[in-house]
This record gives structure tokens, sequence and C-alpha cells, in this order.
């Protein structure tokens, strides 16, 4: 039997740049997997740049929202004034069975509220979690969470672990992603309640392949496949990460400016070398961070998304799809459900 094509719900209205970003960076993936789109926004300004397009192949359709979500708004405040925004009306869909999916570049935090209280959240799931993939020395590790939740439980960090199992298996292709706390120390027992608790009940898992604790300097070796953290240290951990690589690049820069001769011709020599790693760093290259834990797919996407980076992030939508990864995600809590009960219990 067939697999229908994904049908993904694009909200065109959102990140810095809006529909002339947004809309072609989704017909370029849509061309390229072959999957449906629907483009969510004020029907005159996405009429307007899907005329400077060849859509000719591409299956889509357009319904329009008159209002948008702006950066600065708190995100209860777009829950309950703003029902006609793009992503309100993006959420909709997914929850009524129009869409699979749903992409929206920008404000994580309306994403978070449009997604819970619109699209629902998977029953046995308490919180969901921002994952987003990170380049190592090795394969790439994902960390969640990174903003969704900033306080968390014990029981809260399990089933981020248990989400992001699935999301690893589909996107890193890993048959049993190796999963680790993010703590102040290796060994057992090292870190704050919060960690230690939650490293007995991954101790106790079923279907997951736990590691233990990692350090921060291990984010980047490539020595697990999952980081598992509350959204206030992952938030932090990814900003800075994003911060280094961007100074870094900067500092690299400038010395080269001001350096010898010979050196500007080495640099001219490993120029090839020089791209590939700044490729290799670019959030661009996947997207944006899944909102796991939903009753749909959701790919929140970079503030300052370009065309390349929504690209990215609507083909995930639609890989997560193809790869059923809700399905995934729900065995893996209903093999652990006991255990979760058990993490809420003792509190």
């Amino acid at each position: 039997m067939t697999t229908p094509s994904p049908i993904i719900a694009v909200d065109v209205m959102g990140g810095d740049f809006g529909p002339s970003v947004v809309i072609p960076g989704a017909l370029q993936a849509a061309r390229e997997d072959g999957f449906r789109l629907i483009l969510v926004g004020q029907e005159d300004k996405v009429t307007e740049e899907l005329a400077k397009h060849n859509t000719n192949g591409i299956d889509f359709r357009v319904v329009h929202a008159s209002e948008v979500a702006l950066s600065g708004e708190k995100p209860s405040d777009i829950l309950r004034r703003k029902k006609d925004a793009s992503i309100q009306v993006a959420c909709r869909l997914v929850a009524s069975g129009e869409a699979d999916g749903i992409v929206s570049p920008g404000h994580s935090g309306a994403s978070v509220a449009c997604g819970m209280f619109i699209i629902g959240r998977i029953p046995g799931v308490e919180r969901p979690a921002l994952a987003t993939i990170m380049p190592t020395e090795k394969t790439p590790t994902i960390i969640a969470d990174v903003g969704a939740n900033v306080d968390c439980k014990p029981h809260h960090l399990f089933q981020f672990g248990l989400m992001a199992d699935a999301y690893a298996q589909a996107v890193l292709e890993t048959p049993s992603p190796r999963i680790g706390i993010l703590s102040i120390g290796e060994e057992e027992g090292k870190g704050n309640t919060l960690v230690k608790e939650a490293y007995e009940m991954f101790k106790m898992a079923k279907c997951v392949n736990f590691m233990g604790n990692v350090e921060g300097r291990d984010l980047f070796t490539g020595e697990v496949d999952i980081v598992v953290c509350d959204g206030f240290v992952g938030n932090v951990a990814l900003k800075l990460s994003e911060g280094l690589a961007g100074s870094l690049g900067r500092i690299l820069k400038r010395e080269l400016l001001h350096s010898t001769l010979a050196a500007k011709l080495g640099t001219l020599l490993a120029k090839g070398a020089f791209k590939r790693v700044a490729t290799f760093v670019d959030y661009a290259e996947y997207g944006g961070a899944a909102l796991l834990g939903l009753k749909g797919i959701f790919i929140v996407g970079h503030g300052k998304s370009s065309e390349r980076a929504v690209r990215s992030a609507v083909k995930m939508g639609a890989l997560l799809v193809r790869k059923k990864t809700n399905d995934r995600l729900i065995a893996n809590i209903s093999a652990n459900e006991e255990l979760t009960l058990f993490g809420k219990a003792t509190k």
C-alpha cells in the first residue's frame, strides 16, 4: 500500500523576514521531496510572493490568516487575543487532521503555547520538549530540552529522553541512541537533586540505551547521541554554542586579515576546508528544533531563518511524518508508563 504524501502547514508570516524567505524555502523543499504544502498567512502577501516563483509541479494551497504573531508579544496574549494569527491557524489545521505537521520560524514561546493548547499533547506526555541537533566531532547529537521548560522535575527529564530517543531514530537513523544526562560530573551521584533522581529513572527504563552523566565539555565529542537537560540549562548551552561559533569565526577572520603573506596564501589553499566547517556548524543545516510530544509534528525554526534554513526545516517536518516518529514516541512512553507515574508519585 502506498503511503500518503505528508501535508505540511507552513506559517509563512513567521520569522524576521516573513513570506519573502519562508515561501521560496518551503517551495524548494516540496519540489525536491514531493510532499504537499499548506501556506498559511495574509493572502495578499502570500499571493504577491508566489507570483515571483515557478510553482509548476508543486502541490500546495493557500489558507488565509489575517493576523501575525509578533516577536515581542507574550505567548499568552497571542493565544488569547490573536485567534486568526497564522501560527494559530496552522496549528488548527494540524489539530483537525488537514495537515500532518507544522513549520513556524521565530516565536518559540508562541509555538509551545499554540502547540500545547491547540494541537494538544500525546496522552502520557506531561510537557513537550524542544529538541535541537548539534554538530559534534563524530555524528550529530540531539539536546532536549532547549527552552520549552525551564522548571522541571525528574520525570520530565525522563520523558524528554524517551521522546528524543524516537526523534534520534528517525533523523539520525540510529537504532539504539545513546542517552546521557547533562551534569557537573560523569560519575553516578554527581549533580543536583533533579539530575540524580532522573538518573535513577533512566537506570530502570525500558527500550532506551542509557549511558549515564555527561559534562558540558562532552557536548561536541559525539560520545552520546542524546543529551537530556532542563530547558534553562539547554537554552544556555545552545546560545553559548551559537555565540562561540560566531565569535571564533570573526576572530579567525580578523587574525587572517592581519597575518603575513604566507599565512594568507595558506588560507587560500584551505578555503575549501573553512567552507566545510562553516556548513558543519550552521544551524540552517537542520532548520530548527522539533517540539516533541504533540499530536502532530512541529518544527520551530530560528527567527533569522534563511531560505536554506526554511527548506531544511520543512524537509525535516516531512521526514518525521514519513518516519512515523510519533508512533515510536508513543511506544516509548507506553513502555515506561509505570516508571513515569512512579516519578510523579515520589514528588
